[in-house]
């Protein structure tokens, strides 16, 4: 895969709120990635930033607004079949509102021991525990449909 080339047919986000020893995640309801767990999050519409985005798209999925949420990862995924989707990852310790369904998610809070990765992306279980633990990253991701070929993760640095 020659990553220096790469260029994303797609922006997106995603918004990880957490609440004590609580993360909100959703099940996913349509879109990419159907009937599997996430974060909040969507498409980056032009013109806008991925900070908006990720406020806008946890306010319409799931009725929260996360508050001063912080960029703590930037992933690039590249799927054999040609499409290629780069993803701004954010975290926010506080917010306004109650989660509810929509449409598009079934929210529900999960404890930070028990995230279920199993019935995730096969790259979370690599990058989110690390960003959870305060780390901040790029990941480079390679897959075949839901399968995960190959991966690289580069650290930001302190801070």
């Amino acid at each position: 895969m020659d990553w220096n080339n790469w260029i994303p047919q797609e922006r997106a986000t995603l918004c990880f709120v957490i609440e004590g020893s609580r993360v909100l995640l959703i099940h996913k309801l349509r879109g990419l990635g159907i009937g599997k767990v996430n974060a909040p999050g969507g498409k980056i519409e032009p013109g806008e930033t991925a900070l908006a985005c990720a406020i806008r798209e946890t306010q319409e999925e799931v009725g929260v607004t996360p508050l001063e949420p912080r960029h703590v990862a930037e992933l690039s995924f590249h799927f054999t079949d040609g499409f290629q989707l780069q993803c701004s990852v954010f975290l926010a310790f506080a917010h306004e509102g109650e989660p509810h369904a929509t449409p598009e998610a079934d929210p529900f809070w999960c404890e930070l021991e028990a995230i279920p990765y199993g019935e995730m992306w096969q790259d979370d279980a690599l990058w989110l525990p690390q960003i959870l633990a305060g780390e901040k990253m790029d990941g480079r991701f390679v897959f075949a449909g839901e399968e995960m070929l190959s991966h690289e993760l580069q650290p930001w640095g302190n801070g």
